[in-house]
């Protein structure tokens, strides 16, 4: 939203009707809406922010009247609330007092101040997880303002277990406590306002120490609250925190008399958390010694950086800011996706009514793809980036706003990649490769528009012998050839096909006489190889038996006795 400062010579604080000072800042035709810059003090500032409505300005902003850390524009309690509450629709901001003294001296010495009120830039948002802290109480009986908290916790419940469950963000409950002077400790108030002796205190509920429950059962059941954070986060189950808090003041309120331990006890059965772990998380309420888990809340209260001290119930803490606004689901989630950075959104964020999808008009002024229907137009929650897709794996590359082509492995697969592609009798051609467009054998072109058939046959660069006949065809040729003769494609040549069957049969006769005489071969040596071996056999076996041939005869020897 942008505006023109003005800054009122009379009812600067805003805290009385414009009217009475005959001032109005209703815009005309053409003319660029209002924005009043108002000093803080003396009323409310919703009393602020509806006599500014009434006097017609757009926005109304409120500078401090102290150099300190902002702190959250808070609505009036119960005895301050008015009807109009509901009514104001103006835009509100608290500024520093330094701000404040730059406008009022600008617009004093007549210049025209303009201001852009950008609430989506108001909170950092460096990466895709937000980190954000609910401050509340588990007090029901502070009137409206409990209600408030309790509605705000029902109706934000679903998204926020969503973000939650699946990493989107980083959520963490906290609850304010005081502590008691020490010179006070033994008092009855501190006695009934605190636990461990003084050291952790909450006012009580009703304001009336003499009835209903005291400050201690508040620090107390906050004190349970944050312990079933904890043993829900170490079960990796941190979201059980708002069924926790939602099941509890709807089962156990104080109107009811139910805001007790048993009745705690039989929510936190109900959702199958460790009660005993519980248990032994928050530890004794009597001792006199420090809570660890109190402690810790006490110094997180202190700011860090930016964020300054929380000192309000209901506090919000969105990336180390404090938010600053109305406290319903719509306007909370608003600000949670303005911590995304800018294409990390989930789908959340991108809904009808948290944002308008800027892509829906004219893709949004990227590069679209009108055979394909794909588009660079991305849909962000800050508006849109014209960003080149990736699609079924394949990504594109290109500028995203007049220029955007499939690249690597797979293009081919996205509207042929971009490429030429025709069909014709049942076959198809196409130009797309990895590398690009590229003419496919048999076509010449630019492989994007067209590719054209080459004719072979008229080019000469197939089918040359004397006797081929070339016939064209889309994308290839045949080669034939006349008077009987057969084509042979491997040396381009036509021969006779008798000729040819001539050749065969003597071909075949060669390989079989070829085949007999290298049968006949072996055969002989191996019947000769064979024969010579039997015989040296029958000749040894011979040997044993009788003499051979060529051996001499032994002569005998006889000797006589003569008597």
């Amino acid at each position: 939203m942008v505006g023109v400062v003005a800054y009122p010579k009379a009812n600067r604080k805003a805290c009385k009707s414009f009217d009475d000072f005959d001032i109005s800042y209703k815009a005309k035709p053409g003319s660029l809406p209002t924005f009043l810059l108002v000093d803080r003090g003396d009323c409310f500032f919703t009393k602020k922010a509806w006599n500014a409505q009434n006097a017609g300005v757009a926005a109304i902003l409120v500078a401090d009247d102290k150099d300190e850390p902002l702190i959250t524009m808070d609505t009036p309690e119960e005895s301050g609330r008015a009807d109009y509450l509901e009514n104001i629709t103006i835009a509100s901001a608290l500024i520093t007092k330094s701000f404040g003294d730059r406008l009022r001296k600008a617009v004093d010495s007549g210049h025209m101040v303009n201001v852009n009120l950008d609430w989506r830039e108001s909170l950092p948002h460096p990466d895709e997880r937000v980190e954000y802290e609910f401050w509340t109480n588990s007090n029901d009986e502070c009137g409206p303002k409990c209600d408030s908290q309790i509605d705000f916790v029902k109706s934000f419940k679903g998204p926020a277990q969503i973000l939650e469950k699946k990493g989107y963000t980083q959520f963490t409950p906290h609850y304010i406590t005081w502590y008691c002077p020490e010179a006070f400790t033994l008092s009855k108030q501190c006695k009934s306002q605190c636990i461990n002796h003084g050291r952790y205190c909450a006012p009580d509920p009703e304001q009336d120490f003499s009835k209903g429950y005291d400050g201690k059962d508040v620090v107390v059941q906050n004190l349970r609250q944050v312990c079933v954070y904890k043993v829900a986060k170490e079960n990796k189950k941190p979201w059980l925190w708002w069924d926790y808090v939602t099941d509890f003041a709807i089962r156990c309120p104080m109107k009811e008399k139910k805001y007790t331990k048993e009745c705690a006890d039989g929510v936190i059965k109900s959702l199958g958390l460790d009660h005993k772990a519980i248990d032994k998380c928050i530890g004794d309420p009597n001792a006199d010694e420090e809570n660890p888990v109190l402690k810790a809340e006490q110094d997180a209260q202190i700011g860090k950086g930016a964020r300054g001290d929380v000192t309000i119930l209901p506090t919000l803490v969105i990336n180390n800011r404090q938010y600053r606004g109305k406290l319903d689901k719509g306007a909370v989630l608003k600000a949670l996706c303005a911590g995304f950075q800018e294409t990390t959104e989930p789908a959340v964020c991108l809904s009808e009514d948290i944002q308008t999808n800027e892509c829906l008009e004219n893709n949004g002024g990227c590069w679209h793809d009108k055979a394909t229907n794909i588009s660079a137009c991305k849909d962000t929650f800050r508006g849109r980036v014209c960003e080149c897709p990736v699609v079924k794996g394949v990504k594109f590359v290109g500028d995203g706003y007049t220029h955007c082509e499939a690249s690597g492995s797979g293009r081919c697969e996205i509207n042929n990649g971009g490429c030429w592609k025709e069909t014709r009798n049942g076959r198809t051609h196409s130009a797309c490769t990895d590398g690009g467009c590229k003419c496919p054998d048999g076509f010449k072109g630019d492989g994007v528009h067209k590719c054209i058939d080459v004719d072979e046959c008229k080019e000469r660069t197939a089918c040359q012998c004397k006797d081929c006949k070339c016939k064209n065809t889309w994308g290839s040729y045949e080669c034939g050839c006349g008077g009987g003769l057969l084509y042979m494609k491997e040396h381009d040549t036509c021969i006779s096909k008798d000729a040819g069957a001539r050749v065969g049969w003597n071909f075949l006769w060669v390989v079989l006489f070829g085949l007999a005489a290298a049968g006949i071969a072996v055969y002989a040596v191996y019947k000769y190889r064979i024969r010579s071996y039997m015989d040296s056999e029958i000749r040894a076996i011979m040997a044993q038996y009788m003499p051979l041939d060529n051996q001499g005869e032994i002569p005998s020897h006889s000797h006589h006795i003569e008597m």
